[in-house]
């Protein structure tokens, strides 16, 4: 038997046209029309992309800054040690640390959304390679989270920066904003995201890169994109 939808759902999807194919400036003013909950849902982009993540240089993996952030408050914990340790305190890392930071780890305190490293600090963050890999924490070097230059790599996390990664299906999930932003804000993230997404398409991608892309808050049913006008970003 068919599940029943709530009487919440069909009010949202009479607002939604299922069929029609949204340019991103419309599905951006058209995704705030769909708020239903009592928090600020997340406006959230589904890409599905034409690679075989099953191929090394086919799993698309990278980082970018949103130029409007993301509207979380982001907590980021650091593996350094000495004069890199403190620039990290200096920068607003919430957690500094290194054996110490480990033990807290395999502890199961894992307080915080983004984990940052320098490079000679990987071996420590193997031994906790296993609890961090499955939440998406691990640090590396492709987003910008094994780095010397922990000042930066800091702010980024605190300004807004979303690491995105494809799944086994070939489909990236990433958040752009939240229902709370304007419209023109949630647009400028896409298109940031979208061109850090399309840099990454690798030589060996056959077919057509961006297969189809969906728009959506939390809570709510999706709209369409033009996935042609998201290939053109460049």
């Amino acid at each position: 038997m068919a599940k029943k939808l709530t009487k919440r759902m069909q009010n949202l999807l009479n607002k939604v046209d299922c069929k029609k194919i949204y340019d991103i400036t419309t599905a951006s003013a058209k995704v705030k029309d769909l708020v239903s909950a009592k928090f600020d849902e997340t406006v959230e982009i589904a890409l599905s992309l034409g690679v075989d993540p099953r191929h090394a240089d086919q799993m698309i993996r990278g980082a970018v800054v949103l130029p409007n952030g993301t509207g979380k408050s982001v907590r980021v914990a650091v593996f350094a040690k000495g004069a890199k340790a403190d620039e990290a305190k200096s920068a607003g890392a919430d957690v500094v640390g290194d054996e110490d930071l480990a033990e807290q780890i395999k502890g199961g305190d894992l307080n915080f959304d983004m984990v940052i490293a320098t490079p000679d600090m990987m071996a420590l963050v193997g031994k906790v390679g296993r609890i961090l890999g499955p939440k998406g924490l691990m640090p590396n070097p492709k987003t910008g989270t094994v780095t010397m230059d922990i000042s930066k790599a800091v702010s980024n996390a605190k300004s807004g920066q979303v690491n995105y990664r494809v799944d086994k299906k070939g489909i990236i999930h990433a958040p752009v904003g939240k229902a709370s932003f304007d419209s023109k804000k949630i647009e400028e993230n896409i298109v940031a995201l979208v061109k850090s997404i399309n840099k990454q398409k690798p030589a060996t991608a056959k077919g057509k890169y961006i297969k189809s892309a969906a728009l959506s808050l939390t809570m709510s049913p999706s709209l369409i994109l033009d996935s042609q006008e998201l290939m053109d970003m460049k």
